[in-house]
């Protein structure tokens, strides 16, 4: 069965977007400078948990989006050349101008010293931890094409055994490591479809499918309630890393979460004609905003919380000895989307900066 005929799905694309870019700067927003306890600790560290697993939804979701937009039947025809030109245009110069940027805020800022083996290392992992993201995008691209034949091959019942597949791949090796203590591992040669390559391709299936909201709000609640709770019962019975396992992105209940939310995001897809494009609500106008930057805004965010949280450029600190982190949080999540964008939206306004930028 061919779906080279099949017509292109309507995709939330500003609303999923948004979403996603702020559980992104919400996760990395609960990264929090306190040093002291207060009455409201346990609270405190209910809602932080809470605010985590809401934020790690961030990259998955924009994973199945990408998913969604590149692997569409509307792009099976598109060839080699223009695929990537344009790739190299989108991500490729940000790529480059925000990895000197990281090198020069890894030299001036954190003191880092500029040596060879910093820079190789810089070069080859990235300069700054967030960079991580770009290099596996960029991955992503390379099989795009390849992957388009692929899905564009697919029957239903075919999709959907690539996404179990994908789920046990994702899931059941380190699940039995954590029910074992790493005594026993899955041998990972047994399933091949790696974690962010099963987002992607599932996007394009999961644009298509209709569930009642009402279904999908339960099973996103779910599946964030159930990261919690075990987050919380992983802290008081194992502590250390391993207390994050079910905030990881291979997490079942954050796969269920995370599906279960885009599908719900994109039950608001609506078609839009050119007419309707130029008579957007303020709503929607700011939403466009923020779309049409989600990746300089992931890019530059960590220096604006690193700025807020340290009272570097600023003058004053916003941390959870300033402000509860029940409070803060949010707080410091829509203080640094609004200044991200303060910054990004005049700058891009120069000429030569609005490709580098993104």
């Amino acid at each position: 069965m061919h779906k080279q005929n099949k017509p292109s799905a309507a995709i939330s694309v500003d609303l999923i977007r948004v979403i996603a870019v702020l559980g992104v700067i919400l996760l990395h927003a609960t990264i929090d400078l306190t040093t002291k306890s207060t009455g409201l600790h346990v609270l405190r560290w209910w809602m932080v948990d809470i605010y985590q697993c809401f934020g790690r939804m961030g990259v998955p979701l924009f994973l199945m989006l990408s998913g969604s937009l590149l692997l569409g039947s509307s792009k099976w025809d598109e060839d080699l050349s223009s695929f990537f030109k344009k790739r190299f245009i989108r991500i490729g110069l940000p790529f480059i101008f925000w990895s000197i940027i990281f090198f020069f805020w890894a030299f001036y800022v954190e003191n880092q010293l500029l040596t060879w083996d910093f820079i190789i290392k810089g070069i080859l992992g990235g300069p700054y931890f967030i960079l991580w993201y770009l290099y596996m995008l960029v991955g992503l691209y390379f099989v795009t094409p390849l992957l388009r034949v692929m899905v564009a091959h697919f029957t239903d019942k075919l999709f959907k055994y690539f996404i179990y597949l994908w789920l046990i791949s994702a899931t059941i090796s380190p699940l039995i490591g954590l029910a074992s203590s790493d005594k026993y591992q899955l041998n990972t040669n047994l399933f091949l479809i790696p974690l962010f390559l099963g987002y992607f391709v599932a996007g394009a299936y999961f644009v298509n499918v209709q569930v009642r909201r009402r279904v999908l709000v339960f099973f996103t609640v779910l599946g964030l309630a159930l990261s919690a709770i075990a987050t919380c019962l992983l802290a008081i019975y194992i502590g250390g890393g391993t207390q994050y396992f079910f905030q990881e992105y291979y997490s079942p209940t954050m796969i269920l979460a995370s599906v279960a939310f885009f599908i719900l995001l994109n039950s608001y897809a609506k078609p839009q004609s050119p007419s309707q494009m130029e008579k957007l609500s303020w709503k929607q106008r700011i939403m466009r905003l923020i779309s049409e930057n989600t990746l300089p805004i992931y890019l530059l965010h960590m220096i604006v919380i690193y700025a807020l949280q340290t009272g570097f450029f600023f003058g004053f600190t916003l941390t959870g000895d300033v402000v509860n982190s029940i409070i803060g949080v949010p707080i410091m999540t829509a203080l640094t989307l609004a200044l991200c964008l303060l910054i990004i939206v005049p700058l891009k306004k120069i000429p030569g900066l609005n490709k580098l930028i993104g």
